[in-house]
């Protein structure tokens, strides 16, 4: 009989997940991308500048990342750096396997740019944890300003300096964490407790002792160089996040920027799930109905989510096309001219 299921498992359970999938799909992704693009024509009422505003904000979320990777990489050329990361977000945007396909494009380019693999495999996954870690800090930050914040009127207003304010935070947090190994050791342990809430086979020190594995990790990563690289993480997610808050002004939104920091890490965990690329369609809905549900009208949430994913998912595709072909087009001008026979 355990036979026969374990059989019957490995002979459908891949198709269950396909359905599963394609369900997801249907009924969740395919109505939210109608109902986010029905909402274009309402993008002609939104001045024009405000599209310029946000452009440059992702523009400089992504040359935050550029330093981080020199940060760890500090030989490597800033072009290779820019253009790989360009390259990797586009390509984790359009493939299946989202953030997954895109870093092994990145560190292939990185690789084939004359960077060890070695180094490069260590500085992308030291990134990636570090950047992973300031969105896993936001929540924790925002609770306090949800529970004594002010009155939503205007308070849009404010975002960019809560962002300022909350990256000095995350930095501070982030200081201690790779720093203080007691206070690692506390942080393991209570999120192992969390884990084991749910999932009773993991144990509380599995989970401490991957912890403090990671941060380890990220610590040899950019050991003397940490404020730097803490700074850097930071600016990365807040620019980001200043997007989102500059789509909701645009569009005469009020809320509370407290509220829209967890609107975004809700968006930023929908799109790690690689059931999508890019959380296509998922991000949208959630981020949409998390928007509506902090009292943002219905409307005004639908454009604001369309005005910030033009910035934030669709421009980054057309740059990271031009960036492969323009890191082509250098490497070709690099190779060395064979000498004509004499």
């Amino acid at each position: 009989m355990v036979r026969w299921l374990r059989r019957m498992v490995r002979r459908w359970g891949v198709r269950a997940v396909g359905i599963v999938v394609t369900g997801i799909g249907l009924y969740v992704v395919a109505p939210s991308l109608v109902t986010l693009f029905g909402a274009w024509p309402s993008l002609e009422a939104v001045r024009p500048w405000w599209f310029v505003v946000l452009a440059v904000l992702q523009l400089a979320s992504f040359a935050s990342l550029w330093l981080l990777y020199r940060i760890g990489m500090p030989h490597a050329r800033w072009r290779d750096l820019a253009a790989s990361q360009l390259v990797g977000n586009a390509i984790s945007k359009v493939l299946p396997g989202g953030a997954a396909t895109g870093g092994v494009l990145q560190g292939r380019m990185l690789v084939v740019a004359g960077r060890p693999a070695g180094e490069v495999t260590s500085a992308l996954s030291a990134t990636g944890l570090m950047t992973t870690g300031v969105l896993l800090a936001i929540p924790v930050l925002t609770v306090p300003t949800l529970i004594i914040g002010p009155p939503p009127a205007r308070q849009l207003q404010l975002g960019l300096l809560v962002s300022v304010v909350l990256a000095v935070a995350v930095m501070a947090l982030g200081t201690a964490v790779l720093k203080w190994d007691r206070f690692v050791t506390w942080i393991g342990r209570a999120a192992g407790h969390l884990v084991h809430l749910v999932r009773r086979r993991v144990s509380v020190d599995a989970v401490a002792s991957t912890f403090h594995a990671e941060r380890d990790q990220v610590a040899a990563a950019f050991t003397g160089r940490w404020t730097r690289s803490l700074g850097a993480a930071a600016a990365s997610r807040m620019l980001d996040y200043a997007a989102l808050v500059a789509a909701l002004h645009a569009v005469g939104a009020e809320i509370r920027p407290a509220r829209v920091l967890l609107a975004y890490v809700v968006a930023m965990a929908l799109g790690m799930v690689p059931i999508t690329p890019g959380g296509l369609g998922i991000v949208e809905a959630g981020l949409t109905t998390w928007l509506v549900l902090s009292g943002v009208d219905a409307q005004a949430a639908v454009v604001a989510t369309l005005l910030y994913r033009l910035a934030s998912y669709w421009l980054p595709i057309p740059l990271g096309a031009l960036a492969w072909g323009g890191w082509a087009m250098h490497r070709r001008m690099d190779l060395p001219v064979p000498e004509p026979p004499g």
